[in-house]
């Protein structure tokens, strides 16, 4: 069996950006233009960049939320992309995906329990108290309560209510997950929180995570390897410690000049990317 989870091959993703009165496409942007790149089963790659750069796209397009444009991709040897409706329906228990802002991402008007229930059910891994029981260690497993389930989201705080994304998308029992920005909504002290807990679920399920962020020092804690995305394209990808310590590209090198040092002291100079 391969080490390799995921294999992305020549991604690319075009969204129209002008239509005729007729709804056909007039121009259109690649959002994400020949993306490559393979992640280790086990492994955290980080896909970092500026707001813009195609990040989320290349997400959602690995995991079909959205189709690409061309190019391939695989999950343990399965073409994704050439997956009809039911085969894929089977594979999305696999791979599970958390959102940035938990409060559009939970229905307001849907108990915890239910959310976190909702899949469970739709893969038909559990139902009855069966599936009542694996609701309650879901939540249990992200430090809340069995009781919580009984709950609205508004109860809940903003890493609370991301916990419950977590639950909800570890609730079906995945090899793979994207979190796409899934702390970048929260203060400072609850993203080490939430960073922690994804971290141990890691270690204890033998999760292979896609981490898409545009903050580096939170990248830091928890990537194996970072892929640096600009304008669509993957520019740099390296192991996190090489990465850090001598970026090659000059677009991951003005990125990590803007990176705040805690200490009021220290004078970092700014690397201002001019595109060559």
């Amino acid at each position: 069996m391969s080490d390799t989870l995921i294999s992305v091959s020549h991604l690319t993703h075009e969204f129209a950006a002008h239509r005729t009165m007729f709804g056909a496409s007039h121009a259109t942007i690649r959002a994400v233009n020949d993306v490559s790149f393979d992640i280790a089963r086990g492994e955290t790659l980080a896909l970092v960049g500026e707001s813009g750069c195609g990040k989320t796209t290349t997400g959602r397009a690995i995991l079909r939320l959205i189709e690409p444009t061309s190019g391939h991709v695989t999950f343990d040897g399965i073409d994704v992309l050439a997956l009809q409706r039911e085969p894929l329906r089977k594979l999305r228990r696999r791979m599970q995906v958390v959102f940035q802002d938990p409060h559009t991402s939970l229905d307001p008007r849907m108990r915890v329990g239910r959310t976190v229930r909702e899949g469970i059910e739709a893969h038909e891994l559990a139902e009855g108290a069966e599936a009542d029981a694996r609701v309650a260690r879901a939540l249990e497993e992200v430090g809340l309560r069995a009781s919580d389930a009984a709950k609205l989201p508004h109860e809940f705080s903003g890493g609370q209510r991301q916990r419950i994304a977590i639950a909800r998308a570890l609730a079906v029992e995945p090899e793979f997950v994207v979190l796409d920005e899934a702390v970048s909504a929260l203060d400072v002290t609850v993203q080490a929180q939430v960073l922690a807990l994804l971290m141990q679920l890691q270690r204890d399920r033998g999760l292979t995570y896609l981490f898409i962020a545009h903050n580096l020092a939170v990248v830091e804690r928890i990537a194996t390897r970072v892929a640096v995305m600009y304008l669509g394209r993957i520019v740099e990808i390296a192991a996190a410690a090489t990465l850090y310590a001598s970026p090659q590209h000059g677009y991951t090198r003005a990125l990590l000049s803007a990176v705040p040092v805690p200490d009021p002291r220290v004078k970092k100079k700014r690397i201002v990317w001019d595109g060559t």
